[in-house]
């Protein structure tokens, strides 16, 4: 069974910081571009970012770029994401991805459609 496992959601005050992992097994991710995802209630399923197969490169969106960081150890089959400067926006499910089936130089894949396994996600909540 491949499976992805986030961990290390909870609640922390704005400003504060968590640091997720995402655990991956069955099989390796190491040729996979992965990502990170969030859900709040009524909303959309928003891009976080992504990082390549080899670490080398990463994306992030506008609303988190400078205060998230993605990283990835493939030797662990763990993907993390570091989030410093927490805001009350930042609150959602996370859900960690893996686009094992995506092919396309120079570009990484930023559509939920193009990731196809998927963890069941983790609580981040930021009080004000």
């Amino acid at each position: 069974q491949v499976q992805l496992v986030e961990s290390g959601g909870g609640l922390v005050q704005a400003g504060g910081s968590l640091r997720l992992s995402c655990a991956a097994s069955g099989r390796s991710f190491g040729g996979a571009t992965m990502a990170w995802f969030r859900q709040a209630p009524g909303l959309e399923r928003e891009f976080v970012g992504c990082i390549s197969a080899s670490g080398a490169d990463t994306r992030y969106a506008d609303s988190v770029k400078g205060r998230f960081a993605i990283s990835r150890d493939n030797a662990k089959n763990t993907m993390y994401l570091q989030m410093n400067s927490l805001k009350p926006e930042d609150t959602a499910v996370y859900y960690c991805a893996a686009a094992t089936s995506f092919s396309g130089a120079w570009i990484l894949p930023l559509q939920p459609l193009q990731y196809d396994h998927w963890g069941q996600g983790t609580q981040v909540t930021v009080s004000s």
